[in-house]
């Protein structure tokens, strides 16, 4: 089943890669309390994820934090060092959260998850974005048509705070 507006994120926990090394971050310690925007791609530096949609979010982030958002966090199926890479390339430092589902976990939690085999990706996620406030999703975009990153772009998502 796929999450939907008013539903509640499941418990979950990502990895993360910091100054201090891998950390983990559960759902809990993310969302609680806070109004954060999550944005999750395919695979971090293919080419839509790392040349269209993520870029948006990064030149959008100061006009998204100027209506009340506490983070930014993209979320992909790929490993934490992997991720810490994708930061560090795209000068995404103390902008955004890169936010490892190695497992997929989260992703199937939800209903996000996509089989990208065809593609050599294998178990990836689908490309969404979404706005979650203590926890609970306000709004959710799922991108319909493979290789674009528009209903789930930083602009249509800026649009909805």
């Amino acid at each position: 089943m796929t999450i939907a507006i008013g539903d509640k994120l499941p418990e979950s926990t990502f990895k993360e890669t910091t100054a201090d090394g891998m950390t983990e971050v559960t759902t809990s310690e993310l969302f609680s309390g806070r109004k954060v925007v999550v944005f999750a791609v395919p695979g971090a530096f293919t080419p839509t994820c790392h040349l269209n949609h993520l870029p948006g979010y990064l030149e959008n982030r100061d006009a998204i934090m100027a209506k009340g958002v506490d983070e930014i966090a993209v979320i992909s199926v790929n490993d934490a060092f992997v991720m810490a890479a994708w930061e560090k390339a795209t000068n995404g430092t103390g902008k955004l959260r890169y936010l490892s589902d190695w497992d997929a976990k989260f992703t199937k939690a939800i209903g996000m998850d996509a089989d990208l085999s065809a593609g050599t990706l294998g178990v990836r996620s689908k490309r969404y974005s979404m706005i979650v406030e203590d926890g609970k999703v306000t709004a959710l975009n799922i991108e319909e048509t493979p290789g674009q990153a528009v209903t789930s772009g930083a602009a249509a998502l800026l649009e909805q705070l």
